[in-house]
């Protein structure tokens, strides 16, 4: 059956494409993975799957087509039937079924023509409240029909009806929630820099942190700042398991999840940061490591990153490289990642020797299909993120000879040079005081003259830099 529909239209048109086409299973149950979503990332994540793993493509096209139908977005699921057609042309699911077409286009048309009645209404009354309640109802009712655009241009107008920082902070939180879905990355940042500098506080401002920082991870990593990115998820706290709905929104499941903060922000980490920061901020963080029980083998393979054992790390990332290939977010940029995990392994490897066979290096580190260790470390060298040379003859990697006695002697100039200059700074100084003339570390005012302020801030300077 997978390999019937492997070969549909649909796949080919997918490879011709360049898409990612996933022919192993993954390791994840599709039912138990999916559970832990609902709302529009539910369809999202089980379109991106089916359209990507041709083993799960008839599981995940159905589940989506029955998420579809319970909601108003009758475009999504004429699209889904539409792409399953192409699949499993003979299964039930990919014909659509135009009552329930038509009478949802019927209902959505006449809520769009209610709530645009009542909206007109609030504003003849100047009801503040009311109006922004009423533009709040029409972006979801936006929202749930696939009109994101729209959503998000309702939400906006609710500003200058907002009388209290808690209408600000969901009003924000909502226009973050529209730019997730539309994957504008530029507008989720600009709105939680907002939602940040809302004047909640107490529990209300407790309860919106672990949201911002969960958010701004997830849009770090989408626009490639993966440090930012690590920065950001090792930072959330574990409160975001538990939340309350924050503007109505159930975020750990209707955006991100606790296992994806743990596979995002350990991948990034790993990829991005070094052994020492790894077990500092993330092994030894109490927060993260409540999400790190939700995915041990991420636990586990910076564990053995941390212990040198860079093969056995590589081998548990590499056995869940079809998984994360399946993910909505990670699969794009999941190549980058393990490459820069794997480019950090040779170098953590390397450092201990004077030289290794390239035999060696490649049993320890297996190279991509179709490119060989040689190609790998020459690119490595060539970008300067290797210090070692390739001896095709003898097929070595060699550490360049260094001169200890040549680094001795440098840094001892150099720390003679710190040392005169520190010294006459402070000669200066007391020739200085001898003289009468006063060092103030004060600011001067702005509106004094050129020449005096010129004079101060040069003596100033030369305080700060003397340690006085």
């Amino acid at each position: 059956m997978a390999s019937n529909i492997e070969q549909s239209p649909f796949f080919q048109d997918q490879r011709s494409k360049g898409e990612i086409v996933v022919k192993d299973p993954p390791k994840f149950d599709l039912e138990s993975y999916i559970a832990n979503y609902t709302g529009y990332t539910r369809i999202d994540r089980l379109h991106h799957i089916g359209a990507h793993s041709p083993y799960l493509a008839a599981d995940a096209y159905r589940l989506a087509i029955a998420e579809a139908k319970k909601g108003k977005n009758v475009a999504l699921y004429q699209s889904l039937v539409e792409e399953y057609s192409r699949i499993s042309p003979q299964d039930g699911a990919s014909v659509v079924d135009t009552t329930w077409v038509e009478r949802q286009t019927r209902m959505v048309r006449e809520e769009h023509d209610r709530l645009e009645h009542e909206l007109k209404s609030y504003k003849n009354n100047l009801i503040k409240e009311s109006i922004r309640m009423g533009n709040e109802d029409l972006g979801h009712f936006y929202y749930d029909t696939g009109d994101f655009s729209s959503a998000h241009k309702a939400y906006m107008k609710m500003r200058e009806h907002c009388t209290s920082p808690k209408h600000l902070a969901d009003m924000t939180l909502r226009l973050v929630y529209v730019s997730i879905a539309q994957k504008s990355w530029t507008t989720v940042l600009a709105n939680l820099a907002k939602s940040e500098a809302t004047q909640l506080k107490g529990d209300e401002k407790a309860k919106l942190e672990p949201i911002i920082s969960a958010c701004s991870g997830l849009c770090h990593m989408a626009t490639g700042n993966y440090r930012e990115a690590a920065t950001a998820f090792l930072g959330t706290s574990a409160a975001y398991l538990t939340a309350e709905p924050a503007a109505n929104i159930t975020w750990q499941k209707e955006v991100i999840s606790g296992n994806d903060i743990a596979v995002y922000g350990g991948l990034c980490a790993l990829a991005y940061m070094d052994r020492t920061d790894l077990q500092n901020k993330v092994l030894a963080n109490s927060e993260f490591r409540n999400f790190l029980e939700l995915e041990p083998h991420i636990r586990r393979a910076i564990n053995l990153f941390c212990n040198s054992k860079y093969s056995a790390c590589l081998e548990v990332l590499e056995g869940y490289r079809n998984d994360y290939l399946l993910d909505l977010y990670l699969s794009k940029m999941l190549n980058t990642i393990y490459s820069r995990i794997r480019r950090k392994s040779i170098v953590q490897y390397f450092i201990p020797f004077s030289c290794v066979t390239l035999d060696e290096m490649a049993s320890k580190f297996p190279p991509a299909q179709g490119r060989t260790i040689d190609e790998d470390l020459e690119e490595m060298i060539n970008q300067r993120l290797l210090n070692a040379r390739i001896d095709l003859v003898d097929r070595l990697l060699i550490c360049p000879p260094t001169d200890p006695r040549h680094d001795v002697h440098a840094d001892a100039l150099k720390m003679a040079e710190a040392y005169d200059h520190t010294l006459r700074l402070r000669l200066t100084r007391l020739n200085m005081q001898a003289a009468g003339m006063e060092i103030s570390s004060q600011k001067m005012n702005d509106k004094s003259s050129g020449m005096g302020s010129g004079i101060s801030d040069t003596f100033r300077g030369l305080g700060q830099k003397i340690g006085f």
